[in-house]
């Protein structure tokens, strides 16, 4: 079944493993911990997770556990009786009620309070509780799924956060990458947002820049999706012409990226060459890998390894060739130096296409920016 994830846009490596994630956790009842930055879209994560779900017609019942008064939000969870307390003039069904059969979202878990973290951890392990002044317990039927941007670990050693109920609640993480590190999925969704802000004030859509793409691939994006939403908001009402210059841009943007005539080209991805969820098949030896476009140009050495950069083991007079033991053994002598050598090879050559940036280089390797700083860390790089 093609896994439905309408409302989240991007096609980098990084949401890819988030949606490879997503596609084996769905169908089960498993209890899930998102986490993620402000402003990622984790609702709309969790959304998608419940709509690929074997719930998917019952009923998806999200709630803010930072936005209500932590003396409210037990009445909120669970319902109260008739007189429980003040203008309780009616006894009425709480979140967990309403649903009954289907998904409960316990958006910002981390703000919850430790007296009520408790009642939390009943439902989990029971899968029951008790209304506010009712003495009679209900049976739910509902997946927990949970999401936060704190740090739940760190919470748990401060004494914030119960320790018992985060190892409850993280059966499955989920972690949704900030936007800094989804490569082009800033353009995409930029000019997604902005097509839909100019048809929505009937104005004619906006282009950006040559100049203005380099800038929003090298900004960092502190508010993530939501900040990119509501600058192309800004952009939509204020942009006198046809096409958003630099000079349109708020001067925190451009204060954080520096000298804009030293960032790198960055060419507006095609949103049609969605990458396939599914893993890519490895051809069988002896048989010719796919085209991928022409050959990449031969990089120049590196000076951070020592000017030298390792011979390509898979250069062959016809194309790409598999390597064979005679080539490890020409190269290296065993498979760890072999594979180290071509590793370090291909990172050289994706750092020098995308000129140092290492959040674009991660996304030629398909990899996560976190893995190619941990990788050029091990090799002194």
């Amino acid at each position: 079944m093609k896994l439905n994830t309408s409302g989240i846009i991007g096609q980098s490596t990084t949401l890819a493993d988030v949606f490879k994630m997503l596609a084996k956790v769905a169908p089960t009842d498993s209890t899930v911990l998102v986490t993620g930055e402000s402003g990622t879209g984790k609702e709309l994560l969790v959304r998608a997770l419940h709509d690929n779900s074997r719930r998917a017609d019952k009923p998806f019942v999200p709630i803010n556990c930072g936005a209500i008064p932590k003396e409210l939000l037990e009445s909120e969870l669970f319902g109260h009786e008739k007189g429980a307390f003040t203008n309780a003039l009616r006894s009425r069904a709480g979140r967990f009620e309403l649903a009954d059969g289907g998904t409960i979202f316990l958006d910002e878990i981390g703000e919850m309070d430790l007296s009520l973290q408790v009642k939390i951890l009943r439902v989990l392990q029971e899968r029951e509780f008790e209304r506010v002044g009712g003495n009679v317990c209900k049976e739910v039927d509902v997946r927990i799924v949970a999401a936060t941007n704190r740090d739940l670990e760190a919470e748990v050693a401060a004494g914030r956060f119960r320790e018992d109920l985060f190892y409850r609640l993280n059966v499955i993480p989920l972690h949704l990458p900030p936007l800094r590190e989804r490569g082009g999925d800033v353009l995409l969704l930029a000019r997604f947002f902005l097509d839909r802000f100019c048809l929505k004030k009937e104005r004619p859509p906006l282009t950006l820049d040559p100049q203005v793409r380099s800038v929003f691939m090298a900004y960092q994006w502190p508010g993530n999706v939501r900040e990119l939403e509501n600058l192309m908001e800004r952009l939509s009402i204020l942009v006198d012409g046809d096409v958003v210059h630099v000079d349109d841009l708020p001067s925190k943007v451009l204060t954080q990226v520096g000298d804009i005539s030293l960032l790198p080209e960055s060419p507006m991805p095609e949103p049609e060459a969605l990458p396939e969820i599914c893993d890519r098949p490895v051809p069988s030896a002896g048989e010719a890998a796919p085209a991928a476009g022409e050959a990449p140009d031969t990089p120049r050495p590196s000076p951070a390894d020592g000017g030298e950069v390792p011979p390509a083991p898979f250069a062959g007079q016809g194309g790409f060739v598999w390597p064979t033991l005679q080539t490890m053994n020409e190269h290296g002598g065993n498979l760890k130096d072999f594979l180290d050598a071509v590793e370090l090879r291909l990172i050289n050559e994706a750092l020098q296409r995308a000129d140092g940036v290492k959040n674009q280089a991660a996304e030629l390797l398909g990899i996560k920016r976190t893995t190619l700083i941990e990788k050029l860390k091990k090799k002194g790089v």
